[in-house]
């Protein structure tokens, strides 16, 4: 048959060409390694993570003591001149005078009690590494997703080149027909050039689409951060996970969706922050201690010529906040609203994702169903192309006719491909939602 023939050749054709030109066959798996080794925005998740390890420490904490030392030494040249109640004592008058002092020695400080600030602090930095490494999840899902996308992207494109290449097959038979029917004076000068334009139409509409499936490979090795220009090969065709429960997605969404546990982390957060004021309301007790060696050198004047001193210290100190004009119980106060705006944000998202996932449901079975429709309208016009062609052939139906039939046809085609990708992105959306996506992707 005419249609099956054409669609044959081309598609022999793409593969060939393929072949001789790609680097690599790409598959969905060894994209996403590929991502999650060079992408940019997930190397940079990654090493806000490592800053957030580097800061929960002890001592960042407040649990350690400090130690710091100081070493000065302070040198003066003076010009001196004294005289005395005592006339029989002549005046003293010395240039170039030198002195010098020095002073060395460490001190200690160390906090052992600030109303538990101490532990609220080790607590808020452990949140804050975990909300890290959660960001760093969100990155990176997202990170999947699109390049999921655009991978799937990048398959659509090729088979709506395939279906153009066919068209083109079908408008440069029909041109040949047209050309010899005319030349033999059978057909009409109309009909040949009718017959041109409309093969000159599909030519320019495979350009374009030559154009749009090049720039989808370069979208997908933006993502991959390598070289645009990095050609490959992909599957030619889109495939569907089968059984996928609404119920167990809302399950899992609810569980381990990484926006909802960022939510609750940050929500911890604000509660650590009302115990982190309500602690500096408690006296502070610190430990402190010292070491100090000092020396003097005089070349002239009164008192001391020369001197060294030992000194050790040590005791105790406690401070509390009597009174700040209220500042810290209008902090506190600002603090619990915090708490029931994040509880709010919590409670909106988790509302949000319930909504976004059934929809995206909703859209996923729509396509499916498209998907059942278009395959038999496909079907059928492939077959209904033979027939007119053939028509066409004997003089039983007009150039225009058989170009309508060819028209339908590549629509419904299109369709069919439109249906099969939206629905994979309907997929990718809800196993995305459902935090699950790596996992989908490590079963195709």
């Amino acid at each position: 048959m005419l249609y099956k023939r054409i669609v044959t050749a081309t598609i022999l054709a793409f593969v060939v060409v393929a072949q001789v030109m790609a680097q690599e066959r790409l598959t969905l798996e060894r994209a996403i390694a590929i991502a999650l080794e060079n992408n940019y925005a997930i190397r940079i998740a990654e090493r806000r993570i490592d800053i957030a390890t580097n800061d929960n420490t002890l001592g960042n904490a407040g649990f350690l003591p400090t130690l710091t030392a100081i070493a000065q030494k302070n040198f003066s040249s003076s010009h001196l001149r004294q005289e005395f109640f005592n006339e029989l004592q002549p005046p003293l008058d010395r240039r170039g005078v030198n002195n010098n002092n020095s002073a060395l020695g460490p001190s200690l400080v160390w906090t052992i009690f600030d109303g538990m600030g101490m532990f609220i602090a080790a607590d808020r930095l452990r949140q804050l590494e975990e909300a890290g490494r959660t960001n760093a999840k969100i990155t990176v899902e997202n990170t999947v997703a699109d390049v999921s996308s655009t991978y799937f992207q990048i398959i659509r494109e090729q088979q709506r080149l395939l279906a153009f290449q066919n068209a083109i097959g079908i408008s440069s038979d029909r041109l040949a027909l047209a050309k010899a029917t005319y030349e033999v004076g059978a057909g009409s000068r109309v009909d040949y050039i009718n017959a041109q334009v409309d093969y000159n139409s599909d030519t320019a509409a495979y350009i374009a689409q030559v154009q749009v499936f090049r720039n989808a490979k370069i979208n997908l090795n933006t993502l991959l951060a390598r070289d645009p220009l990095n050609d490959f090969t992909v599957p030619d065709s889109i495939l569907l996970q089968p059984g996928i429960s609404i119920d167990a997605l809302r399950q899992a969404m609810l569980n381990q969706n990484p926006n909802l546990v960022l939510a609750a982390q940050q929500r911890r957060l604000a509660q650590l922050d009302i115990k982190a004021l309500t602690a500096q309301q408690f006296p502070q007790v610190d430990l402190i201690g010292g070491y100090g060696y000092n020396t003097t050198n005089n070349q002239a004047g009164f008192g001391v010529r020369n001197a060294r001193n030992d000194v050790w210290s040590y005791g105790a100190r406690v401070s509390v906040n009597i009174f700040d004009g209220f500042n810290q119980r209008r902090r506190i106060q600002n603090a619990k609203i915090n708490v029931l705006i994040n509880e709010d944000l919590e409670a909106d998202l988790r509302t949000q994702l319930v909504g976004s996932l059934q929809q995206t449901y909703n859209n996923y079975l729509n396509s499916l169903q498209l998907i059942a429709l278009e395959e038999e309208n496909f079907r059928i016009a492939r077959q209904n192309v033979d027939i007119a062609f053939e028509r066409y052939r004997v003089g039983n139906a007009t150039a225009f006719e058989f170009r309508e039939v060819q028209r339908n046809t590549v629509a419904a085609e299109t369709r069919l491909i439109e249906a099969k990708y939206n629905a994979k992105l309907a997929e990718i959306e809800l196993f995305r939602l459902s935090s699950s996506i790596i996992q989908d992707n490590n079963r195709q």
